[in-house]
């Protein structure tokens, strides 16, 4: 058998009869791979051939009403993936109406698949995004009445249950146009005020009190159709539009104001991004997140006012020990003054409250020299439940400063042990073994007790943690 591995080279030589065999072979009984093989044998058929294999697949699975079991939906979403690659390269370029419609009726596929199956893993839903983002592509190529267009998004978003069509407007807003959005925004507008349909009910048919079903139906078609005007708005550049979707008050909340803030400065309203970005900091320490920040930053920058965006960058790092925050403010001071302010930052960085929170700062920009000051300074506060930080910041201070590797495994040691955290034994005794490695290296404690004397503690005082001992004999 050598050189005769399974691949295509060796394949062609058999000859397309003999290949043909095998193929038929191959999917017998098999009723995916069957269908598969007709579509690829319906591709230079032309667009309408095409289509009409494609319609019949879909009338098939519309008409399913049996669980699909995990083995199966991997199949089906394997067989959706392929009809989309298909009607993209077989039916769009020479008829991309088609193609969108065939896309189309694929999308509207979802509520009943997800009906007949358990999504967790998002594998229908990827496979439906995949003919989305194919919609995407054929979209410039159509040439749909925009209106009618915008009438099928509007229908299509606001019974969609499954989020199959939650980026249908931003998908399809080149074949939508301008008349397109501004009649999607008025169908929006008006249902917002129309009172609720059968259509809007239907859906919550489950919910016996009718006040209750009417209150649900409500919000649920409130909240499309603002999530559609806010689509619309993007593609518009109406930033207003987008504003009026929220209170002042809600402008100011920091899971809010960044986007705005970002929406406000596209639009060359630096001034008025900064007074909300202002607004929106807070004095607490848990909503100080990133993208508010950032968004501050963006606006000092755009407006100009370097002074105050040095401060804040400073402001930033003081508080989050943030390494770029520090890195683009000691590019903006003048020469020579950086040198100063890294003495600052590294003085601040060694007195941070929180001495974990420094070594991972240490860790991350890679300042092994900063990391043994604060330990040699400080071990007795590190928190041995930091493994994540502790673990890779030892193994990188191992070779070269030994002892404030063995601080740090002897922290998370401690904590195993003194907490009895019976699953972090096995860690335990591997950093003792660590510790023990590099007794040779270490010619003085410093104070600290030496590795016998600590491993001798350790005896005296969990004698008793069997199971951590027997972890520790398996290291030898």
């Amino acid at each position: 058998m050598a050189g005769k591995a399974l691949n295509k080279a060796n394949l062609l030589t058999l000859g397309a009869d003999v290949l043909a065999d095998l193929l038929l072979e191959t999917v017998k009984g098999d009723a995916a791979r069957q269908r598969r093989v007709r579509m690829a044998l319906a591709a230079d058929q032309g667009p309408e051939t095409i289509a009409a294999d494609v319609r019949k697949r879909f009338a098939q699975v519309r008409r399913g009403r049996s669980y699909i079991s995990r083995k199966s939906q991997k199949t089906l979403a394997k067989e959706l993936s392929d009809l989309t690659q298909l009607i993209e390269t077989g039916i769009a370029p020479d008829a991309p109406d088609l193609a969108f419609d065939l896309l189309w009726a694929q999308l509207h596929l979802a509520a009943g698949i997800h009906e007949r199956t358990d999504d967790s893993w998002g594998t229908i839903g990827d496979a439906m995004r995949d003919a989305m983002d194919a919609i995407s592509r054929v979209a410039p190529s159509m040439t749909k009445d925009p209106k009618g267009l915008a009438e099928d998004v509007f229908e299509a978003v606001s019974v969609d249950g499954y989020g199959a069509f939650d980026h249908a407007v931003h998908a399809l807003a080149e074949a939508l146009g301008d008349d397109g959005l501004a009649h999607l925004k008025v169908l929006s507008e008006t249902a917002r005020s129309a009172p609720l349909t059968e259509a809007d009910l239907i859906l919550y048919e489950f919910i016996t009190d009718p006040a209750q079903r009417e209150d649900r139906a409500r919000v649920a078609r409130d909240r499309t159709v603002e999530m559609i005007l806010q689509d619309v708005a993007d593609l518009q550049g109406d930033v207003d539009a987008w504003l009026s979707r929220y209170t002042p008050e809600q402008l100011t909340f920091h899971t809010i104001a960044p986007e705005a803030a970002t929406r406000l400065l596209a639009a060359g309203r630096a001034e008025e991004a900064l007074r909300l970005v202002e607004g929106a900091l807070p004095n607490d320490y848990w909503f100080d997140t990133a993208d508010l920040d950032e968004a501050h930053f963006a606006c000092l920058e755009a407006l100009g006012r370097k002074d105050d965006l040095r401060a804040a960058l400073w402001a930033r790092f003081e508080k989050r020990l943030c390494p770029d925050a520090l890195r683009r403010h000691l590019k903006l001071l003048p020469d020579f003054e950086d040198i100063e302010a890294e003495d600052a930052a590294r003085q601040h960085v060694l007195a941070f409250p929180s001495v974990d929170a420094a070594l991972a700062y240490c860790l991350q920009i890679q300042d092994m020299s900063l990391a043994v000051k604060l330990i040699m300074a400080r071990h007795m506060e590190i928190d041995g439940e930091a493994y994540d930080i502790l673990t890779p910041l030892a193994d990188a201070l191992a070779l070269t400063h030994p002892l404030a590797a063995v601080l740090l495994w002897r922290s998370m040691i401690d904590f195993a042990l003194t907490k009895a955290r019976s699953g972090r034994y096995g860690h335990a005794a591997r950093h003792l073994a660590s510790c023990a490695s590099v007794d040779i290296s270490i010619p003085d404690y410093e104070g600290h007790p030496t590795h016998e004397e600590y491993l001798n503690a350790l005896k005296a005082s969990h004698a008793r943690k069997a199971s951590f001992w027997e972890r520790v004999a398996d290291f030898g």
